[in-house]
């Protein structure tokens, strides 16, 4: 079965957005592009909610064929480019939509449906609302979390709302050297 896998930028006291939801306190660099690319080399779905769905078309289409474009700019949109997205909404239309999906009913019956399917992993890039959907359902099966070195003290948090007991298992962590450390766990499934 596939697996639904969360990649998520994190605060040391669990944010993953300011209170404006600014995310201009998380540090990137290529040797984080490089690693997440790891991942994406084993996905061929990306899972995202409506804004950072929304977010992300206004940016990767084309971001391979601007002038400054990046290596990890070029790797990623390719890839974005390729896979199949998901996105977790009630007011979009699938209509006009390249290569999306759109669930906006039935998230459990059409969650498990795609994860039975033949493929690779399911990446959930972002997207906190979505992840709380998710969670509340029990339908993720592991985390990314990249730990910045920054205390938010508010904004809006990861982990949030009236969610199930959860045991996570760490399976492994990698520290970069601007000091986020990147946290792998598993939900452990009882």
């Amino acid at each position: 079965m596939r697996k639904l896998i969360v990649l998520m930028h994190i605060s040391l006291d669990g944010f993953v957005a300011g209170m404006n939801d600014e995310l201009d306190w998380i540090h990137v660099d290529e040797a984080i592009f490089d690693f997440v690319a790891t991942m994406t080399n084993q996905a061929d779905t990306a899972l995202y909610g409506r804004i950072t769905y929304e977010m992300m078309q206004n940016y990767w289409p084309t971001a391979a064929q601007q002038p400054n474009a990046s290596k990890h700019d070029i790797e990623h949109a390719a890839w974005y480019n390729q896979v199949s997205k998901l996105v977790l909404s009630r007011t979009m239309s699938e209509k006009g939509l390249i290569n999306t999906t759109v669930i906006s009913d039935r998230l459990v019956a059409n969650i498990n449906k795609i994860k039975k399917q033949k493929g690779k992993n399911i990446l959930l890039f972002g997207s906190p609302r979505a992840v709380h959907s998710l969670q509340n359902e029990g339908l993720l099966d592991e985390f990314w979390l990249f730990v910045n070195p920054i205390l938010l003290v508010n904004g809006r948090p990861l982990f949030w709302g009236v969610f199930p007991k959860t045991k996570l298992k760490l399976l492994e962590s990698k520290t970069f050297s601007g000091g986020v450390i990147a946290l792998h766990y598993e939900t452990i499934r009882e």
